[in-house]
């Protein structure tokens, strides 16, 4: 708020259905921003035409996706648009289950697994 494109953010955000997800790796921010490109989609169109707004933004404000900057802005966004996730238990509980991997996605509930050798005996 107090930014000169709140506005037009506000409503390009409520134009439509949109998707929120955690993601988890030791480098997500970096390696998510990279995939996304330049904030400025005329940027990315020139320097990284492949990334995902680079194919798929229309201007700077709608440039078809968001990644936090930090690990501090992660955890703020995380809050508020997951409030019932404790990243704090995640880290304790799960982060460790996952890195013994190998890991599939659950299509259902929407999450990473560990798969388990009685997951691969049903697959």
């Amino acid at each position: 708020a107090g930014r000169f494109f709140y506005q037009r953010l506000v409503e390009f955000m409520a134009s439509g259905p949109m998707w929120a997800y955690i993601l988890a790796h030791e480098n997500a921010i970096p390696l998510w921003r990279s995939l996304m490109g330049p904030t400025k989609v005329f940027q990315a169109r020139n320097s990284v035409p492949d990334s995902i707004r680079g194919s798929y933004g229309l201007t700077d404000t709608r440039n078809t996706t968001h990644g936090s900057d930090s690990p501090a802005s992660a955890s703020r966004e995380i809050a508020f648009f997951f409030p019932e996730f404790n990243e704090e238990l995640w880290y304790q509980q799960e982060e460790p289950q996952l890195r013994r991997g190998p890991v599939y996605y659950n299509a259902e509930e929407r999450i990473h697994c560990v798969r388990r050798d009685e997951d691969s005996e049903l697959s």
